[in-house]
């Protein structure tokens, strides 16, 4: 179905999240037959991102195009649960999420509309469903961060693996709970085995992890030197040194790309999928293509630092090229098995 009848708002009780995948969708499909909608001025995107973080841009949206949005947010995988679980019936025009895994999730169960060719080219098919049913909107290296005065540049590790080692005992900040970490684990179970990955998980567990809640906290810790390095998202560093309002060249903290095409330079992207319910919505297509304009892709490469996807927006200052990293080779839209990837993070007892 091509993207872009708005259906009726339907007031739904919010039950408990749901894990990924347990919950399908049973509903009957919304009538393909009903006659296209007109605008109405007014769309509800479900936002697997921080309200901090978006809030903002979607108020941007609104005072530009006169449409008003109604966001709900939450953990990405909440949220995506909470779409499986409620099927046609959700009220959700637009599902705004924090990495590809979430998006194939929700893809799995035929709940997204295949967007229009026009607007899926704009950004490189690596950063696309195979299908047409998502569109990536940014893209996010992992990384080691590390501080500059605990860690030297020569003891820094070429691969992810190493960090189950002795010598990093202690060492290493993770956010077990945290979507990107989970993607990236289902990375390593894509790209070398289910068993290759339980097994470094077992090891990074033994091994002592400085467990956070969440990516800022673990660069934040590194910068103030509580712990010598961690596995996050490229952008934090950027976010600290913007919020103490210094360079990030200033910052104790710093990146490690890991090279090679190791999973541990995997990158990812936030994006977003289209309801079938909102599929000829005028209204939801004008926010898609906004995501993907150059007011939306500025924001995030200067608010956010993340790398933009479009051509002709330049990423933050001091990044290396989103062409030049040495990212793996591996297929986003095979990173959709989210709720396995969960069960094995709780199974090697990073969570508790």
């Amino acid at each position: 179905m091509p993207i872009f009848p708005r259906r009726a708002a339907l007031a739904i009780a919010m039950s408990s999240m749901l894990v990924l995948g347990i919950a399908g969708c049973g509903d009957e499909e919304p009538d393909a037959g009903s006659a296209a909608q007109t605008s109405d001025k007014k769309i509800t995107v479900y936002s697997g991102r921080s309200e901090s973080l978006v809030k903002p841009l979607l108020e941007m949206f609104t005072k530009q195009t006169g449409i008003s949005v109604e966001a709900r947010y939450g953990d990405t995988a909440q949220m995506a649960a909470q779409l499986v679980e409620e099927g046609n019936r959700s009220p959700a025009d637009v599902f705004f999420a924090q990495d590809a895994g979430a998006l194939g999730a929700v893809t799995k169960q035929g709940l997204f509309a295949v967007l229009p060719a026009d607007t899926l080219n704009k950004v490189p098919g690596v950063y696309r469903a195979a299908g047409g049913e998502w569109v990536g909107v940014t893209g996010r290296s992992r990384v080691l961060v590390y501080n500059s005065d605990l860690v030297p540049s020569e003891q820094l590790p070429k691969s992810v693996f190493e960090l189950t080692e002795p010598a990093w005992k202690g060492k290493v900040g993770v956010a077990p709970t945290n979507g990107s970490f989970q993607a990236f684990v289902t990375a390593l179970r894509v790209q070398h085995s289910d068993a290759r990955a339980e097994q470094f998980l077992t090891g990074l567990g033994a091994n002592d992890p400085q467990i956070r809640a969440g990516n800022a906290a673990i660069v934040s810790d590194v910068n103030s030197g509580k712990i010598p390095a961690g596995l996050v998202n490229h952008y934090y560093v950027y976010e600290l040194a913007d919020e103490k309002g210094v360079s990030p060249d200033t910052l104790k903290a710093r990146l490690h790309f890991f090279p090679n095409g190791d999973t541990g330079a995997l990158v990812n992207t936030a994006g977003v999928g289209v309801l079938k319910g909102a599929a000829d919505d005028p209204d939801v297509r004008v926010f898609v293509d906004y995501l993907l304009g150059t007011e939306a892709q500025t924001y995030f490469a200067d608010k956010t630092f993340e790398y933009p996807l479009v051509s002709g927006v330049a990423a933050a200052p001091g990044l290396p090229a989103l062409a030049s990293l040495a990212a793996p080779k591996i297929d986003l839209n095979d990173l959709d098995t989210l709720a396995a990837t969960v069960a094995m993070i709780k199974k090697s007892g990073l969570v508790t």
